[in-house]
């Protein structure tokens, strides 16, 4: 497990460069209002609130701040937990470092990219690699397969 400085992400933009893009996004409605807390502060959406958590089309989940391809559908699963879950990313898709908030330690996952925080790894998932990416919908942005930019889920 790798611990990244904020400088070992390649595409982290600026924080005022952020916010613009995810305003933007919003305002398609691409992105969700809580996209900057979420993806900036490492906040957490509410468990069974988010767009994709029972979203099931085939395509591909991508990082909401800089469009890196993270997660294929063919890998979620329904975790019961209230938020999206897959048991497999894109291979160099995502970084991992140590979470000791809340009482408690675990693997937060963050975009390779652009440093976005995504949600939590835990071991406790389906074969075969027994993970479970446990995601906030926030930090991600579906596409048909064929990189259509589309907000996705329900409400689109």
């Amino acid at each position: 497990m790798t611990d990244p400085d904020t400088t070992a992400f390649p595409h982290r933009p600026s924080d005022d460069a952020w916010q613009a893009r995810l305003r933007e996004r919003v305002q398609r409605g691409e992105a969700e209002p809580l996209a900057w807390a979420v993806t900036r502060h490492a906040a957490t959406e509410p468990p069974f609130s988010g767009r994709y958590e029972a979203w099931w089309r085939p395509g591909r989940y991508h990082c909401i701040v800089c469009d890196r391809h993270l997660f294929n559908s063919d890998h979620k699963f329904d975790a019961g937990c209230g938020w999206p879950s897959f048991w497999a990313a894109q291979p160099g898709a995502i970084a991992e470092r140590i979470d000791r908030s809340h009482g408690m330690v675990r693997t937060e996952i963050l975009c390779a990219g652009c440093g976005a925080h995504l949600g939590h790894v835990f071991d406790d998932g389906p074969p075969p690699t027994g993970l479970r990416y446990c995601l906030n919908s926030a930090a991600l942005r579906w596409t048909d397969g064929h990189n259509t930019p589309t907000g996705g889920g329900p409400d689109a």
